[in-house]
């Protein structure tokens, strides 16, 4: 109970609500790796409605669960990242600057930035699919596009951009001092302005589901944890570079295999 209260030592109820919905997020993304028949009546919107956003393949899904699907991604993946910022901006409630109110907005803007990111994946996924691009767990059938992403992502870590906001997530409270608004309005957007920069950061790592693919678990935990670390000042410094250039090599290397063969 020490380390809980050390770690959310105000706004429990917000903090707990935080994480029971990112691992629901995980629990729901465990359930759609088995596929459902649909039942009938489906179309009534009640719970059997839930049931088939749940259902079928990344191949051959409609927009509205690709979107589900995207969204509960970026729940699962992004919202964990983020916690150190959010924490942050938590502890300014001690100088009154802030409020559990205006916590719960800053929370709500960040992830309406990555909700908008699940759009527009969700549209490229159904593109994909519709070119025959993707196999029934979300998984780029082209060498090219798997190769041109890793490569993509690679050279991504080494730009100014993803440096600038790199810096911007890995030091919050200078962040949030820079940018600050006061009142309510002013939360939500300084929740748009962190769920940019976050987009900022972690946008071309996100793509390489398409390379892993998008129902793939594992990828999931793996990429939350490098995005979470690399947002860490004394860790994600020593990491950036090396995984950009293993991104590189290994998109390198996708291009190469069929040369070789």
């Amino acid at each position: 109970m020490r380390t809980i209260a050390h770690l959310l030592p105000n706004h429990r109820f917000l903090w707990l609500t935080f994480f029971a919905s990112v691992l629901a997020a995980w629990s729901i993304l465990f359930a759609m790796q088995a596929r459902f028949e649909l039942p009938a009546g489906w179309q009534d919107f009640g719970p059997a409605y839930l049931l088939w956003l749940c259902s079928g393949t990344a191949a051959d899904a409609g927009f509205l669960p690709a979107l589900f699907m995207w969204s509960l991604m970026t729940l699962a993946m992004m919202a964990p990242t983020a916690f150190p910022a959010f924490r942050t901006y938590s502890d300014l409630t001690h100088t009154e600057a802030a409020s559990g109110l205006s916590l719960t907005l800053v929370v709500a803007g960040y992830m309406a930035v990555w909700i908008g990111f699940s759009v527009f994946a969700a549209l490229l996924q159904i593109r994909l699919a519709s070119l025959g691009l993707l196999n029934l767990f979300g998984q780029s059938t082209s060498g090219i596009l798997n190769g041109s992403l890793l490569i993509i992502a690679g050279l991504y870590q080494f730009t100014s951009l993803k440096n600038a906001c790199l810096s911007a997530c890995q030091n919050p409270m200078t962040f949030f001092f820079s940018h600050w608004q006061p009142g309510l309005p002013g939360a939500i957007r300084l929740g748009f302005r962190l769920g940019a920069v976050c987009l900022g950061c972690c946008w071309a790592l996100m793509l390489l589901a398409f390379v892993a693919g998008t129902m793939n678990l594992l990828f999931m935990g793996l990429a939350m944890v490098l995005m979470t670390l690399e947002k860490l000042p004394q860790i994600g410094t020593k990491i950036s570079t090396p995984l950009g250039v293993f991104l590189l090599i290994a998109g390198a290397t996708v291009f190469a295999l069929p040369l070789m063969t």
